[in-house]
């Protein structure tokens, strides 16, 4: 029975990992599905990378699959983040409570519709079936054969998108804009996703950079919820709205309430300018040490001859030495 090696425990790993949330994900269970989206993402990373010249298996039909579970669950998933991020706002005095219950209404009747197509999606995924397909891709690690070159693809992502990284940098700039600043966060994802798998496979330590590069998605991360929140609120605010008794007028609650949200982004893109060197620096090792580092093949060591052979390899040279003296 064949060992299993670094590269076949990477991929059990992330397979347990998401097939362990899988089940709650499908009955709509909030932390479930963060969780089952979570893994899809790091699977689906790996399964390109570890497969890369592997012959005889179904890695492509199941990167296919996991996309589909990936795009199924984000349906949802950016909507508790929403709902979570009002409810922190709730808590803060000064916030306007009838426009922050108004845009919950919303949220809460978009995520239900959402929902119910999250759930629909994941009925047509078959468990078994990508557990089948990555159990091709895990056979084939225990023997790879000739060509398999996967760390020459893993250090040309990790040079790739360290490139767009820094590009996305410097478009955006010091100035605050969502948009670029959100090309900024997928980027610093990406390539964190690429340098977390070249830790883990032992290609390459990169520890000290993944922790920069999610120090600063999640200053970002939480910028773009808050963005996204603005967008409800800008929508209800949009919308007709029945008489309140007893209320102001809807559209000063809601103005209050997207200062509110205005003025913590302010604070975020703060927070990331002064990020902003370590990013930088982050980048440009990610693209240069670390990827040169990964698509080096690492040297076999020498094959170690037993006792017996090495005492007869011994005594055969001190022999030769001494026929050498008698000559």
């Amino acid at each position: 029975m064949n060992r299993p090696t670094t590269l076949s425990r990477v991929l059990d790993r992330r397979t347990r990992a998401l097939l362990r949330y899988l089940p709650g994900a499908a009955v709509g269970d909030d932390k479930a599905v963060h969780q089952s989206r979570v893994a899809s993402r790091r699977l689906r990373e790996a399964v390109p990378v570890l497969a890369y010249g592997l012959r005889g298996t179904r890695a492509g039909k199941a990167r296919k699959k996991i996309r589909r579970l990936t795009r199924a669950l984000g349906t949802v998933r950016e909507l508790d983040v929403t709902i979570h991020v009002l409810g922190e706002l709730g808590d803060r005095p000064g916030t306007p409570r009838p426009a922050l219950g108004d845009v919950r209404a919303h949220v809460l009747e978009e995520r239900e519709r959402r929902r119910a197509v999250m759930l629909e999606r994941l009925a047509e995924i078959d468990p078994a079936k990508l557990t089948r397909r990555l159990g091709t891709v895990r056979t084939a690690l225990m023997q790879p054969n000739r060509g398999h070159e996967w760390r020459k693809l893993l250090g040309g992502r990790i040079a790739k998108r360290a490139k767009r990284l820094s590009r996305a940098i410097k478009e955006a700039g010091q100035i605050y804009a969502p948009e670029p600043l959100h090309l900024v966060r997928i980027a610093a994802k990406k390539l964190r996703y690429a340098l977390e798998l070249a830790g883990e496979s032992r290609a390459a330590q990169t520890t000290t950079l993944v922790r920069t590069l999610k120090r600063a998605q999640d200053t970002l991360g939480r910028l773009h919820d808050l963005q996204v929140l603005q967008h409800h609120v800008a929508d209800v605010a949009a919308a007709p709205h029945p008489p309140h008794a007893g209320r102001g007028a809807p559209d000063a609650g809601l103005g209050i309430l997207s200062r509110l949200i205005e003025d913590d982004c302010r604070h975020l893109h703060a927070r990331y300018i002064a990020m902003l060197p370590a990013l930088t620096e982050a980048a440009e090792r990610a693209g240069h040490d670390v990827a040169v580092r990964v698509s080096v093949a690492r040297r076999s060591r020498p094959v170690k001859m037993d006792a017996r052979a090495g005492r007869a390899a011994a005594n055969g040279s001190v022999r030769r030495r001494a026929a050498g003296g008698r000559r």
